[in-house]
C-alpha cells in the first residue's frame, strides 16, 4: 500500500463530495492548486502539518485522510 496514493484518493474523494475544485480547496488551505493536483495523484509526500491543514479545509481529520478507502467503507 502506497500511503501517498491513499492520501491522494481520500483528498480527491472528499473534495468532490464537497463540490470543490482543486483551486477552491487550495484557497481554503492556502496551498497552490498544483500542489493539490500532485497530492491527489500520489506524487507528493505531505508533511503532518500539510495533512492537518488539508483535513481542516475538508472538514475532517488527518486520520481519515490516512485511512485506506476500503477500510473507511467498512467502518461506515
Amino acid at each position: 500500500m502506497d500511503v501517498r496514493a491513499v492520501i491522494g484518493a481520500n483528498v480527491k474523494r472528499l473534495r468532490l463530495a464537497l463540490g470543490l475544485t482543486q483551486e477552491q480547496l487550495a484557497d481554503r488551505c492556502d496551498f497552490d492548486q498544483r500542489y493539490i493536483s500532485q497530492l491527489e495523484r500520489g506524487q507528493r509526500n505531505p508533511t503532518v502539518l500539510s495533512l492537518h491543514e488539508i483535513a481542516q479545509a475538508l472538514g475532517t481529520t488527518a486520520v481519515v485522510l490516512l485511512t485506506p478507502i476500503e477500510d473507511a467503507a467498512a467502518e461506515g
